[in-house]
């Protein structure tokens, strides 16, 4: 009884440190990748001002101070020190508004990578693993959707299914879906032959079972990547479709309807773009760092010893 209680103590422990070195390699080979870590800061950042924007921002997002129409930034002669990044053309303030905008981007770029990836891997799966006419049907539906410029059949769908947040995300996860189908079917493709999943076949396994619990989990690597990446992407498209009056409505603080509707006023007030670009910027480029040093720890091709 002993013995096997040991036996069975020392058998729980070692996937335990196997997942604590994984843990310990991904991070250092994450961690080489400096601007990866900067990236990572500034998003952690970005997500704790999403959460506590109530409690960060000074002014509510969508009210008005009808005694300071575009007024500058704090640091300007004519500027004031309540609106540290000054006002919008009907007196709101613009650095509130940011903060709850990181609300609305963040939520679109999960909300639109969690259902492409979602999808994208239930039919990347089918198709990478039955092969045939059912992968012959998904890709060539998938090659449809690449053959347009993802901008335009982003604008074709919400203009099919109308003008608002929630039929933007869903035509930009349409759009982004192929990308995440098509690597889903490559992984799968390169995995089915191999040892562990004929073994696991020639031990009775199901269709279900070796797609999702022997397959899938070895796929799993590049799709994060893909993942990180397609959420900028996404982040990209919305604020395109909020700027064009596709996205989300005003007066939504989404930083793509903000650009809309101070464009008119890019001369006379630049600081009404300038901010609203910024936060794009910033946040793309912050996921785009995170997304480079994901692919160098979780790539083995390029670790370096």
């Amino acid at each position: 009884m002993t013995d096997e209680t040991a036996g069975e103590g020392l058998s729980a422990e070692v996937p335990t440190g196997g997942r604590r070195r994984a843990l310990a390699e991904f991070w250092h080979y994450f961690s080489i990748n400096k601007g990866a870590v900067a990236g990572l800061v500034v998003f952690v950042l970005l997500v704790l001002i999403a959460i506590f924007a109530p409690l960060i921002a000074p002014h509510a997002p969508n009210e008005q101070y009808r005694d300071a129409l575009l007024t500058p930034p704090a640091w300007y002669a004519d500027g004031r020190a309540e609106f540290l990044l000054g006002t919008d053309a009907v007196g709101r303030d613009i650095l509130s508004r940011l903060i709850y905008g990181a609300r609305y981007s963040l939520f679109i770029g999960f909300v639109v990578v969690v259902f492409a990836l979602v999808s994208g891997i239930v039919l990347g799966v089918l198709a990478g693993y039955f092969r045939g006419w059912v992968d012959t049907l998904i890709m060539r539906v998938m090659d449809v959707i690449l053959a347009f410029p993802s901008l335009l059949l982003a604008l074709v769908l919400v203009a099919i299914l109308g003008p608002g947040l929630f039929n933007a995300m869903l035509a930009i996860a349409i759009v982004l879906q192929p990308h995440f189908a098509r690597l889903t079917r490559a992984a799968v493709m390169a995995e089915k032959n191999r040892e562990y999943v004929v073994s696991a076949k020639v031990a009775g396994a199901g269709h279900l079972r070796l797609m999702l619990v022997t397959i899938l989990p070895n796929c799993v690597a590049p799709l994060i990547v893909q993942a990180t990446l397609s959420f900028s992407n996404a982040i990209l498209e919305a604020a395109a479709l909020g700027f064009l009056g596709m996205g989300a409505q005003p007066p939504t603080p989404e930083w793509g309807t903000m650009l809309a509707a101070a464009r008119e006023f890019i001369l006379r007030a630049p600081w009404v773009v300038t901010y609203p670009g910024l936060a794009i910027l910033i946040t793309v480029l912050a996921i785009n760092l995170i997304g480079d040093g994901l692919r160098d720890a979780l790539d083995p091709k390029l670790k370096r010893s």
